[in-house]
């Protein structure tokens, strides 16, 4: 039985900078293009969960990974296992074992490995902050953004690995020290001299192995930090005419970790039943495989909500974003904190009391008289009854502003605050923050869905909960 991707997603945060406004702020020569940068309230953790949700909502049916895995260079908790609370967002079976491949771009490549050879079905989710100093290449080149890809085996495949090979070897040309806040790079023409006979090696044996040429491939990918190695890989591949896939550097920035989850789900929304896709990752070394897409791709688009394709998301994001919030959201820009004690950090044994609540977002309808109970209760605030309740997960049940109010007076890294009550299809009311939202556009009676956020840090504890944002062309 044949195993491979029968699920995937992307998750692109809203915000847009223009590099131009970089090059306005500090004075540098004209610079096009746009890259995706985080909220405020976003971490690797926050996207990884939004890409997995993405995923699982078009998976097969019954389809549940029994193994999870998180890649990203750039975790929001180092020792502790960052997975684990993505495992808890989506609602994951506690028999689903979640685990972590941290610190290297390269991680990517491993995290998918990893679950294309595991037993049963996986997830595997790639995520990555990509920042750098003021005025750097990486600053400007950067993105965030994350990509999940769910492994399994079956009729539901939609992609298998026909082919596949590796090229390692020691050498530097970029690396960060442990909290260093930006990357140091080398010379770039010592890293495109090492990584192309690299990459030529990867993809001959890649190839060989699919038992195809360079000419048979469809569609080609090729992913990097590197911009000039990734440059002179795909020119020294011959190709069919169409057959680069763009590598959304101009639209989304590089988003690290994940861009070659992205870019490969950019190749997927478009490829046919048929196609062979030839992806190469270039990260301390070289990494090359050819997937050959199943005729069930054409059900998967069926499951898939156009709004979730790669281009959907590129083509909704917010583009105002100005430098001065962008540093600010990304601790470059120093500004005076809120006049008021620091949030009471979580404490461990309610935390781990109401994890279904705080991470899964479960609340509970009573079996009596249908009353929903957000959040959970043992006792129906309708009819009193008590212990006959059924949880229900909202993570997914959109719902409608029932009214709002424009805090100017709290304290939030994107002034002013938008606290609204939402009404949730099926019942339920709940008070929280609306998120990726323009103030004046708020209106009573907005379609809403929940996103999982960051609160708050305090005393190096991360805060993580649920907030709403508006629906954007989802129904």
């Amino acid at each position: 039985m044949k195993r491979g991707i029968v699920a995937y997603g992307v998750y692109l945060p809203y915000w847009r900078l223009a590099r131009q406004s970089i090059a306005d702020a500090l004075e540098m020569p004209a610079s096009r293009g746009m890259r995706s940068v985080a909220s405020y309230d976003q971490d690797t953790t926050t996207m990884a969960v939004e890409a997995g949700r993405v995923t699982l909502m078009a998976a097969p049916e019954g389809e549940s990974p029994t193994e999870l895995v998180l890649a990203t260079a750039e975790p929001a908790y180092f020792d502790k296992t960052n997975a684990v609370a993505v495992h808890a967002a989506l609602g994951l079976k506690r028999s689903c074992a979640a685990f972590d491949m941290n610190g290297a771009l390269r991680s990517g490549s491993a995290a998918l490995r990893y679950a294309a050879r595991a037993e049963g079905p996986a997830l595997a989710v790639l995520s990555d902050l990509r920042s750098g100093l003021a005025g750097s290449v990486d600053e400007r080149e950067g993105g965030d953004g994350a990509a999940a890809f769910l492994f399994a085996s079956g009729t539901d495949v939609i992609a298998e690995e026909v082919g596949y090979a590796s090229a390692t070897t020691e050498f530097l040309d970029r690396w960060r020290l442990p909290g260093e806040a930006a990357s140091h790079l080398w010379e770039e023409r010592f890293g495109e001299h090492m990584y192309l006979p690299l990459a030529e090696e990867a993809i001959a044996a890649a190839l060989k192995q699919a038992g195809v040429t360079a000419g048979d491939i469809d569609h080609l990918v090729v992913t990097g930090s590197h911009t000039r190695a990734v440059r002179a890989v795909q020119r020294s591949i011959w190709l069919r005419a169409g057959a680069l896939v763009d590598d959304l550097t101009g639209a989304i920035g590089n988003t690290g970790t994940a861009h070659q989850g992205m870019v490969l789900a950019s190749a997927l929304d478009a490829a046919a039943p048929g196609a062979l896709i030839l992806a190469v990752s270039l990260a301390d070394g070289a990494e090359a495989t050819v997937l050959h897409v199943a005729d069930a791709i054409l059900a998967y688009r069926g499951r898939q909500h156009p709004s979730n394709t790669v281009a959907a998301q590129i083509a909704a994001g917010r583009t105002d974003l100005t430098y001065a919030r962008f540093l600010t959201w990304k601790d470059q820009l120093r500004r005076e904190p809120p006049r008021r004690p620091d949030p009471t950090p979580p404490a461990a044994p309610p935390a781990a009391r109401h994890e279904s609540w705080k991470f899964g977002f479960t609340a509970s309808r009573c079996e009596v008289c249908g009353t929903r109970l957000v959040p959970p209760g043992r006792v129906c605030i309708a009819c009193g009854a008590t212990d006959q309740m059924t949880e229900e997960r909202l993570a997914g049940v959109p719902g409608v502003v029932a009214t709002y109010t424009v805090d100017r007076l709290a304290f939030t890294p994107n002034p002013p605050m938008v606290v609204a009550v939402i009404d949730f299809d099926g019942g339920g009311r709940f008070r929280c923050e609306l998120t990726d939202v323009d103030p004046q556009m708020v209106a009573i009676g907005d379609r809403v869905e929940m996103t999982f956020r960051r609160v708050s840090t305090s005393q190096g504890i991360h805060n993580y909960f649920w907030k709403a944002r508006p629906i954007r062309g989802k129904e």
